[in-house]
């Protein structure tokens, strides 16, 4: 069942303390845990609980429905994705454009493939979930730290830094998702990095024009 992530499904309370907080970590883990070993359709609130340790009870306290606790997992992963990429952006502030691009493929293949059986679990509750509207906001924090990294290259200017930030995202994104809709090979996986490092520079670099010197 596809649910709109707009239609209450944000937690009921959120942890002040920290029992509280290492109380909803083990509550995400087993989730997770529970995603892996039974499956989407499989995944119940008590399942999670008992994986936890922890009573249906203090669940809900904190997440009225399978649904809103789905979503927080979806969350937390990618807050953690997004922030990587916002780091790594930043890091990179008035480097040259392969510095750039190595950068931060680097960051975003290890965060997105550290463990691809949760990323593959998390994408398949993002579909179900519906969760567009959000992925959108995530979407937007990214492409707006890869414009103002692009907008500092020591090396190229751009006649149009946001169509080609917009590019750039979407090369991307489009073969992690076919990485994590497919069962890859080893082999490939060993070569994903250096080969997206040469789409987003080659696309980088077909795009860009020599840097203008300062008067």
């Amino acid at each position: 069942m596809r649910i709109d992530n707009g239609q209450g499904l944000d937690a009921r309370k959120q942890p002040q303390q920290a029992r509280s907080q290492a109380t909803v970590d083990a509550i995400f883990d087993a989730t997770i845990q529970v995603l892996l070993a039974e499956g989407l359709q499989r995944l119940t609130t008590i399942r999670v609980a008992e994986r936890a340790g922890v009573s249906v009870g203090t669940l809900y306290q904190y997440f009225p429905q399978k649904q809103a606790l789905l979503f927080a997992v979806l969350q937390r992963h990618l807050e953690r994705i997004v922030r990587t990429m916002e780091d790594a952006a930043a890091s990179v502030h008035n480097a040259c454009l392969s510095t750039m691009v190595e950068t931060v493929v680097s960051a975003f293949v290890k965060a997105k493939t550290e463990d691809l059986d949760e990323a593959r679990a998390l994408y398949a509750v993002a579909l179900e979930l519906d969760s567009r509207s959000y992925v959108r906001q995530v979407g937007a924090r990214n492409r707006v730290a890869l414009e103002a990294m692009l907008k500092t290259a020591s090396d190229a200017d751009f006649d149009d830094v946001g169509m080609t930030t917009f590019m750039l995202t979407g090369a991307l994104l489009g073969p992690i998702r076919l990485l994590l809709e497919a069962k890859s090979p080893q082999s490939m996986m060993r070569k994903f990095r250096h080969q997206l490092e040469s789409l987003c520079l080659g696309y980088l670099e077909r795009e860009a024009r020599p840097k203008r010197l300062a008067d």
